[in-house]
């Protein structure tokens, strides 16, 4: 079931959008002001954002530059403000949608709907590296946990797109240089454990796993 994060300081406008998405299938989560918004989106995982632009403590502008720093999450921006210059605003801030009060909610719905199919199909068409709750896409050199972005290096992406390419099968530390750093400035053998310790503390995971006197692997999945 699809989660919706719905971002609205007006009581009877917030019920009337979760009533209508929970009829249409959807989970919901509903903030009132900025800072709330934000807390909620970073403790829980959402497929979308409704996000009203006039909210107390952080406005909508804030809070979407906010959650782009940290996701692509589809988002639609709910309104009052009709003028050009908030629309360009809100859409250079890659939302997906810049919807204006008063809205057909039928309509909205339906946007939603679009807009999640579209955002699942590219996903579909991409050709990404899966692994347990990995997903890497070696064409946008993107890495994402649990659908959150993770910050790597270049050398930290292009450890975990080795790793999970092939699961199971071990890499020297002499593999990893040669085919990571290249043979033609000498590395010291530290450094890949170095960077090997750094990955594994954004992964929170131990996906990465150390074969004694030999060198690392991803741990091939069972089944």
């Amino acid at each position: 079931m699809k989660k919706i994060l719905i971002v609205e300081d007006e009581p009877d406008i917030q019920e009337l959008i979760c009533v209508y998405l929970r009829d249409a299938g959807y989970e919901t989560a509903t903030a009132g002001d900025g800072v709330e918004a934000l807390s909620l989106f970073q403790a829980q995982r959402f497929d979308l954002v409704l996000l009203d632009v006039c909210l107390p403590k952080i406005d909508g502008f804030g809070v979407c530059e906010m959650i782009r720093r940290q996701s692509q999450v589809p988002v639609v921006m709910l309104t009052a403000l009709d003028e050009e210059a908030d629309q360009l605003r809100g859409f250079g801030l890659d939302i997906d949608d810049y919807v204006t009060k008063p809205f057909s909610m039928p309509v909205l719905l339906e946007k939603i709907r679009v807009i999640l199919r579209r955002n699942k199909g590219a996903a579909e068409r991409a050709d990404c590296l899966c692994y347990r709750d990995l997903v890497v896409n070696p064409d946008t050199r993107e890495a994402l946990l649990e659908g959150q972005p993770l910050e790597l290096t270049t050398r930290e992406f292009e450890l975990l797109r080795l790793f999970v390419a092939s699961p199971g099968r071990v890499f020297t530390r002499e593999m990893l240089l040669s085919r990571i750093w290249g043979y033609d400035s000498y590395v010291d053998e530290r450094v890949v454990d170095s960077h090997i310790k750094n990955l594994r503390h954004k992964l929170k995971r131990d996906y990465i796993e150390t074969v004694r006197g030999v060198g690392y692997r991803a741990a091939k999945e069972a089944g």
